[in-house]
């Protein structure tokens, strides 16, 4: 990583572009889906990068910023939103004493204090849930919401009324409005306890089946914060009902009356009222005070029955914390002390690897139990190829482990690296499938290109074959797809989807299958015999080739039974063609580039290296030659014919940017193909037209600079419309 004084001015500027899409990203992951990527320290690390380049260079603070956003949009959330009276902010962190030494003397600066002056604050543990408000009017608990992006968040008043923990009705005199803010949690052994049952459930269900029971197969919450989240973020309330979640106050936001002047006093009335506050809450008299409250809470953690990762300080004096105010995202008059993580060594004794649902070869270590932070850790995961080379870790070492964030076990040294050992040989073919298994060039990830044959992927992309975009089996979804996968029905990959018609009889004996149900399956799925080839290109499920490509690379051969064909002069390419001696980067790929696009007979520009290598992996497996083999003796796809209709916009180049809302992104593209228009990808004065829906950004700035025309998403639906 470079550092902050060698950046130039251009580097700091794409630096902070990447970093702000992919906080973004993990902040989606985290806040919207439930299912983060990376440890906390991980996340706070991008952050405090991103914190310094925008320090080092204010000039080019991006209006994406993550110092701008909090949490993330709700977009697809089954629940309705709710827009929050007051916005719901995150806060900043300090991870050492020196930066809460810090903090008090900027709380200090901006109220024009004494250097010396005494700052009473709170300190209260920073439970790992989900933020949760509470509207009460004239005490009556009126909505739930989350946080969502801070603005709008999703409305779980039917939810949050069977958590035990949360009054419907407030006790004694409260104010007229009082929105009570705090975290929904879940405790350490009830989360033990729920994923136990689902054990349970799961083999309850395949015993009723008369199946075998695999317990791998059941979804279990990885850590009690998803399944806080995911248990309050439900559309069904009774599911809510039956998780046993909890709630913590720490703050409120819009009311029409304080019960007090300082934050304890506050915090206390609200307890009085009927909602639980943390039993570590205390008001510190200066920052020695409340640097010893940090440290008893870091060493009583492991007794908690609920996850904490740092100690919250907020400034007690209520009119002085109206006078700092907030920065973008967070309040002048608090912050978080984040705990370092915990570490504990111990030997590793194997490494596996496991094949995920898009073929992924993911190394586990399998440790010598050892407790790190009061929960006892048996598995890490290694990550990739790439961080075993890096750690030199093997079967017999010892290591050091560490509980980032309190979620992902992971190694962080390997304390016998010198001993003279083999290297761990990362396996180059499916462990699942035996394919051929392969990292793609400048990627870290080894996939297995088994696909549709690998019966660890052959749920995943079953599933993807008759999703919408692809062949668009209408009744066919995940539930049929396991249960035929479990009979072993589709044992063949999707060819076998057209014969599940033999298994007729049979499938009438099962529980919630009627002779019409039946007959609906099977109508939808011969209905789908001569499938549009792009759909069906796409449904194999080839990395690289979406929507689009597929149609790309149709538009050129026509006849989709050529594939197999030009994946192997692909790879015979390859093979006789490696990289000169001297010849640079740049004239390497674009010869590559020229020479797939000639033996793939297309001009697109969205047809490069990585969509002509996945074309090669895939058809050079022998098993995936024969399941093509045995899907075109099933389905009769029609040569590809791109048919375009006259418009206004026939001849030209479009680019679409921003959010469309009607529409996908590649449904939009085919919109433009199908007028007789090229659909680009960037603005240049080669455009000749941009649709730029909400949230358009630089391309929008571009177009606007050349003077190119730009129009909203309403009427490019106008011009689709009278093309007919």
């Amino acid at each position: 990583m470079t550092e902050i004084e060698s950046l130039s001015q251009a580097e700091a500027a794409n630096e902070l572009m990447r970093l702000a899409k992919k906080i973004a990203y993990h902040n989606a992951r985290y806040h919207a889906e439930d299912s983060p990527e990376i440890s906390d320290p991980e996340y706070d690390a991008l952050v405090r990068r991103n914190n310094e380049i925008e320090a080092a260079f204010p000039a080019l603070i991006r209006a994406d910023s993550p110092n701008n956003q909090v949490g993330a949009a709700v977009e697809g959330s089954p629940l309705a939103k709710v827009a929050h009276a007051q916005r719901m902010m995150s806060l900043d962190n300090a991870f050492a004493a020196d930066d809460v030494e810090e903090f008090a003397a900027r709380v200090r600066r901006f109220l024009n204090l004494p250097a010396d002056a005494a700052i009473a604050m709170t300190a209260e543990d920073k439970i790992d849930g989900l933020s949760c408000s509470l509207r009460y009017e004239r005490g009556q608990l009126v909505q739930a919401a989350t946080r969502g992006d801070g603005s709008v968040g999703e409305d779980v008043t039917a939810n949050v009324r069977h958590i035990a923990d949360i009054p419907q009705e407030l006790t004694g005199t409260v104010p007229d409005i009082f929105e009570v803010r705090g975290e929904v949690y879940m405790a350490k052994a009830d989360f033990v306890a729920l994923n136990a049952r689902l054990i349970e459930e799961g083999a309850a269900l395949a015993a009723q089946r008369g199946q075998p029971f695999d317990p791998a197969t059941v979804r279990q919450f990885a850590n009690p914060r998803n399944a806080a989240a995911g248990s309050l973020r439900q559309k069904d309330a009774s599911v809510t009902a039956s998780r046993p979640l909890r709630f913590l106050a720490h703050g409120w936001g819009e009311v029409s009356a304080l019960p007090a002047a300082t934050q304890y006093e506050a915090m206390k009335a609200i307890e009085a009222w009927g909602v639980p506050v943390s039993p570590w809450l205390k008001r510190c008299d200066g920052v020695v005070d409340i640097l010893a409250h940090y440290t008893e809470i870091e060493r009583r953690r492991a007794e908690m029955d609920y996850d904490i990762d740092g100690v919250v300080y907020k400034v007690d004096r209520i009119d002085w914390q109206q006078r700092l105010g907030f920065v973008a995202k967070a309040p002048r008059w608090a912050i978080a002390h984040k705990f370092p993580a915990e570490r504990a060594q111990t030997t590793l004794e194997a490494i596996d690897i496991q094949v995920g649902r898009t073929g992924k070869l993911t190394p586990v270590g399998r440790l010598t139990p050892v407790t790190v932070g009061g929960v006892v850790v048996s598995n890490v995961t290694l990550h990739n190829r790439d961080e075993i080379g890096r750690l030199g870790v093997r079967p017999g070492d010892r290591v050091v482990i560490q509980r980032a964030g309190d979620v992902i076990p992971q190694v962080v040294d390997n304390l016998t690296r010198d001993e003279d050992r083999a290297p761990f040989a990362f396996p180059d073919r499916c462990p699942v499938c035996d394919s051929e298994a392969v990292a793609e060039e400048g990627e870290v990830d080894v996939r297995c290109t088994g696909g549709l044959i690998c019966n660890a992927q052959k749920f995943e992309r079953l599933r993807h074959f008759v999703s919408r975009g692809a062949l668009d089996i209408e009744g066919l979804g995940e539930k049929s797809i396991q249960e035929f996968l479990d009979l072993g029905w589709l044992d063949k990959g999707p060819a076998d989807i057209f014969r599940l018609k033999n298994h007729r009889a049979e499938l009438l004996g099962r529980e919630g299958w009627k002779e019409k149900s039946v007959d609906n399956l099977f109508a939808a799925i011969e209905a789908k015999r001569s499938p549009d080839a792009a759909r069906l290109l796409f449904g194999l499920g080839i990395r690289h080739i979406g929507t689009v490509t597929a149609r790309d690379l149709l538009k050129g051969l026509g006849d989709i039974a050529r594939l197999p064909e030009k994946a192997a002069e692909i790879r015979a390419y390859l093979d006789a063609n490696p990289r000169g001696e001297g010849e640079s980067d740049g004239k390497y790929m674009a010869r590559r580039v020229e020479a797939f696009k000639a033996i793939l007979e297309v001009r697109s520009d969205g047809i490069g290296i990585a969509v002509g290598e996945s074309l090669a992996d895939f058809f050079h497996e022998p098993h995936n030659r024969d399941l093509w083999n045995d899907l075109l003796r099933e389905v009769s796809p029609p040569t590809y014919v791109v048919e375009t209709r006259q418009s206004e916009v026939s001849g030209m180049t479009v680019v679409f940017t921003g959010k469309l809302e009607t529409m996908s992104r590649d449904e939009a593209k085919a919109q433009a193909e199908a007028l007789g228009a090229k659909a680009a990808g960037s603005v240049s004065a080669k455009t000749d037209l941009v649709v730029a829906g909400p949230g358009a950004g630089s391309k929008l700035k571009q177009a606007s600079a050349l003077g190119i025309r730009v129009i909203d998403e309403a009427e490019w639906a106008v011009i689709v419309a009278a093309a007919g």
